[in-house]
C-alpha cells in the first residue's frame, strides 16, 4: 500500500498542474494557434507525461518513498522530474549528456543529490545508447529504483492524450492541421489520437530534426536538445501521423528567432523547429486552396531560458552556422502577412 504522505504530497502536485492557454497568432494565410505548453510549473510540456507517469506509478504500488527514480534525459523531462521528485520527497538521479543546456544542468545539479554525465558517444554520433547503458547499470546497482523509460512508457501517452490534448479539444471547436515536435513518441501519440478521434479529417504533421532516425534517416550528430532520436521510440508506433517535416537546425534557430521577433514568444530549440515547419510546409500556398485560412495548431513546448547561451546567442551561431548567419532578416519560408 502506497504511504498516505506520498498520496497527500501526489494530490497537492496535481492541484499544481494547470490548464496551459492556447494563443492566437496573427498571420495573413494561417488561423494559427499556439499552446503554450511552457505555462507550465517547470515551463515545459514534459511536465505532462512526467507527472502522469509518477503518478500512476505511485498509485500501482511501484513507487514508493524508498525509491529511487532513474531516467535518462539532457532536457525538459529531467527538469520535470528533478522537481516533482524534490516535492514528492523520492530521490532522483539524471543521467546527462554534453548537449545539455548549461542552466537545465546547473538546476539538475541543485535539485539532485546525484548527476551523472556521460562523455562517450554511441555508434550513432549521439549519446542516447550511452545514457541507457548507464540507466540499466544504475538499475542494477541501487536497491530500490524506478525507470520511467519515456520512450516505451505507455503512461507518457496517455499524459498527453488525457491532458494536453483533452484540452486542445474542449477549447477549439476545429483543427485542420496539427504540428507535433516528435522526440520519445509519447506526445505525438498522445495527441493525434485524441485530435483524430475529435476531428477525423484532421492532419497530424510531425516535426522532427535533420540527423534524428526516427523516421528512418541517418543518425547524425544533433547540437540542440529537444527533438529527434538516434533510435525510433517504440511509442511512434501508436502515432497517427499524416506527413513528416525534418527541420535542419540552423531553420530551427531562425524559427525561434522569427517567433520572437514577430509575436514576441521566447520559445525553445523544439518550437522554433515546428515554426519553421509549418513555415516550409505552407511556403507555396496552402495545399490547393491558397484562400482558405486552416486552423494550424501546434505546441508552444518550452521557453528560450535555456536556450539563452545557444540558440539566442549569435557567437553560439556563429561557431556553428557559419560567421554570415544574419538571425535579424526575415526568416525566408515565412509566409508574408
Amino acid at each position: 500500500m502506497t504511504p498516505r504522505p506520498l498520496l497527500q504530497r501526489l494530490a497537492g502536485l496535481r492541484g499544481a498542474m494547470p490548464r496551459t492557454p492556447i494563443s492566437h497568432l496573427p498571420h495573413g494565410r494561417l488561423d494559427l494557434r499556439a499552446k503554450l505548453e511552457y505555462c507550465n510549473p517547470n515551463g515545459s510540456s514534459k511536465d505532462r507525461s512526467a507527472f502522469w507517469i509518477l503518478k500512476n506509478a505511485i498509485e500501482r504500488g511501484e513507487i514508493t518513498e524508498g525509491t529511487t527514480v532513474v531516467e535518462s534525459s539532457s532536457g525538459n523531462f529531467a527538469l520535470s522530474l528533478a522537481s516533482f521528485c524534490r516535492v514528492l520527497g523520492i530521490g532522483f538521479v539524471p543521467v546527462i549528456d554534453p548537449n545539455v543546456n548549461a542552466s537545465t544542468e546547473t538546476f539538475l545539479r541543485m535539485l539532485c543529490d546525484r548527476v551523472e554525465k556521460v562523455t562517450e558517444r554511441d555508434d550513432s554520433g549521439g549519446f542516447l545508447s550511452t545514457r541507457l547503458t548507464r540507466v540499466a547499470q544504475l538499475r542494477s546497482e541501487l536497491a530500490e529504483v524506478y525507470w520511467p523509460n519515456q520512450y516505451g512508457n505507455p503512461d507518457a501517452l496517455s499524459a498527453h492524450y488525457r491532458l494536453t490534448g483533452e484540452e486542445i479539444c474542449d477549447e477549439l471547436s476545429h483543427i485542420d492541421y496539427l504540428f507535433v515536435g516528435t522526440s520519445t513518441g509519447g506526445t505525438i501519440s498522445g495527441l493525434s489520437i485524441r485530435a483524430k478521434e475529435r476531428w477525423p479529417d484532421v492532419r497530424v504533421i510531425a516535426v522532427d530534426a535533420e540527423g534524428s532516425a526516427i523516421f528512418g534517416g541517418e543518425p547524425g550528430v544533433r547540437r540542440l536538445p529537444g527533438l529527434g532520436s538516434s533510435i525510433r521510440p517504440p511509442l511512434c508506433e501508436r502515432a497517427l501521423i499524416d506527413d513528416v517535416v525534418l527541420v535542419p537546425e540552423l531553420e530551427a534557430v531562425r524559427g525561434c528567432h522569427a517567433l520572437l521577433r514577430e509575436y514576441g514568444l521566447y520559445a525553445g530549440g523544439s518550437t522554433g523547429s515546428v515554426y519553421a515547419a509549418i513555415s516550409r510546409y505552407f511556403a507555396g500556398g496552402v495545399g490547393n486552396r491558397p484562400d482558405d485560412h486552416p486552423v494550424v495548431a501546434f505546441l508552444c513546448a518550452d521557453r528560450g531560458n535555456a536556450y539563452a547561451d545557444t540558440v539566442y546567442d549569435s557567437s553560439w551561431v556563429s561557431a556553428n552556422f557559419g560567421e554570415d548567419v544574419d538571425l535579424s532578416a526575415q526568416y525566408p519560408q515565412i509566409l508574408p502577412a
